[in-house]
């Protein structure tokens, strides 16, 4: 396993890596992390491009680092006997400078890889390297994400399809939002670079995901134009509600000449003060 990256972010990193005994500034920090992040996310894109990589989780704690790989086929990702994760977990630690046992690499399986815009650009890369035609590979990878439920999806390519000239072709079905809020949250998005005789072709896939209350299949939160209409509440008759507030302050009424009434001694305890002089 090789890992092709500039040596100034390695150095960068480490540095920094290094100094954690000591106070680092937020921009320092982040930009190690982004570094980090993007090396890492890279290895794993090369590596387990025909595993079906859908992406990488990186959770820091205070013993150790966590790597959560997201991947199709997590078998493949793990190995015999969980050989090529080790090989992984060996390769990050030595190139990134971690202690033995500060890193580990775990596989996990994506849900729904229809709604996995990764998946689905890595699908159609290797459906254009087999020879299949641009135009029915991306009919078919459409047709597989809007059978997996999502709202919308566009796939983009570009390059030189079809003789010398460069073109652009789009492929589109469903719902689609670009901009705005809801754009960067419903939205996934992949690009890919398939490189053939001809030349380089683009891939872009942008997969719409439905909305899901859970969180599951998709993002929590609502849309903004989406208008729910609730059911009118059952409205009690005039009359009835006129007697109830009667019969309510009635009661009330009741209460309080209750409370007002001394607590006295009951008329048939009360004695004579004759009869105990002896009159």
């Amino acid at each position: 396993l090789t890992v092709p990256v500039a040596d100034e972010n390695l150095s960068l990193y480490l540095s920094i890596k290094m100094a954690t005994t000591r106070r680092l500034s937020c921009k320092k920090k982040f930009v190690a992390d982004g570094v980090f992040y993007a090396e890492l996310n890279e290895l794993l894109t090369r590596e387990l491009a025909e595993d079906g990589y859908a992406g990488v989780e990186v959770r820091t704690t205070p013993h150790r680092t966590e790597v959560i790989i997201r991947a199709t086929r997590t078998q493949n990702v793990l190995g015999e006997n969980g050989r090529r994760i080790r090989e992984l977990t060996s390769v990050v630690q030595k190139r990134f400078g971690f202690a033995d046992g500060a890193v580990e690499l775990y596989a996990e399986r994506v849900q729904n890889r229809g709604l996995c815009a990764q998946a689905q650009a890595e699908s159609l890369k290797f459906k254009l390297l087999g020879g299949l035609a641009v135009r029915r590979a991306c009919y078919g990878v459409v047709r597989f994400v809007m059978e997996a439920s999502a709202k919308g999806c566009e796939v983009v390519v570009t390059g030189k399809l079809r003789g010398q000239r460069a073109k652009a072709m789009k492929f589109g079905d469903g719902y689609m939002i670009k901009t705005g809020h809801a754009g960067q949250v419903y939205t996934d998005t992949a690009v890919r670079h398939v490189l053939m005789r001809q030349g380089v072709i683009g891939i872009k896939v942008s997969i719409f995901l439905p909305h899901d209350p859970k969180g599951q299949m998709g993002p929590k939160i609502p849309l903004d134009d989406v208008v729910t209409i609730l059911e009118p509440k059952e409205e009690m008759d005039p009359a009835a509600l006129l007697a109830a507030q009667a019969a309510q302050q009635q009661a009330a009424a009741l209460a309080a000449a209750a409370a007002a009434v001394p607590m006295g001694v009951p008329e048939s305890e009360e004695v004579d003060p004759n009869m105990e002089a002896g009159f």
